[in-house]
């Protein structure tokens, strides 16, 4: 018989609640964001586009919880590391902008989120607010 692990993964209703947590923060910073949240490899479990959030911020924000969750850190991590170490642009998958968030469950890494459309540092602020909500 094969070895095999119990893993925790995230459901479509805690995606859910992690998106109603950004959105409900963005609605109080005033922020029109993008908001993504994938599981462990990255694909899409449930993502919303607030009102006059900009186009570009629908492709970042996925783009963000799919780094964040493939490398298993923080995007704002490549974004300090980039000036001195540039070769990250070459990464494929990195992304070197504040705003991705690995979610976290018992020390594990279950999915991420990506929010876009304000600055990065607001970006981040966000998803750490949203991410939070699983207790990481």
């Amino acid at each position: 018989m094969a070895d095999t692990t119990d893993k925790k993964s995230l459901s479509l209703e805690g995606a859910r609640k992690v998106l109603d947590a950004a959105l409900a923060e963005a609605k109080k910073q005033k922020f029109n964001l993008s908001i993504a949240i994938v599981d462990e490899a990255g694909h899409l479990l449930s993502y919303a586009r607030m009102d006059e959030a900009g186009l570009a911020s629908v492709k970042v924000s996925i783009a963000k919880a799919r780094a964040a969750a493939l490398f298993k850190r923080p995007t704002k991590f490549w974004e300090e590391s980039y000036a001195t170490r540039p070769v990250i642009a070459h990464l494929p998958g990195a992304l070197p902008i504040e705003g991705g968030l690995p979610l976290l469950v018992g020390g594990k890494v279950v999915g991420a989120i990506g929010c876009s459309g304000a600055s990065s540092a607001q970006d981040g602020q966000v998803a750490a607010v949203a991410a939070a909500t699983l207790g990481g």
